[in-house]
């Protein structure tokens, strides 16, 4: 899924939108690494970023990678 930003997105309302859970914010982060600055949570307008969408894959690699 991808969407395009607006006045007032950040990485973690935008998480708990589409994950419901505003802890997910850094895969929307990692998703997009020539989008999205590392030092804030604040997206700046007209962004095309990408929700990925497989989050439950996302979340078994990293428990995998975090054992």
């Amino acid at each position: 899924l991808y969407v395009s930003t607006v006045y007032g997105d950040r990485l973690d309302l935008l998480a708990h939108q589409y994950y419901k859970d505003v802890g997910l914010w850094w895969i929307i982060s990692i998703a997009n690494p020539n989008i999205i600055r590392r030092d804030s949570l604040i997206l700046g307008e007209g962004l095309e970023i990408r929700i990925p969408s497989d989050l439950q894959d996302i979340l078994e690699d990293f428990e995998q990678l975090n054992k």
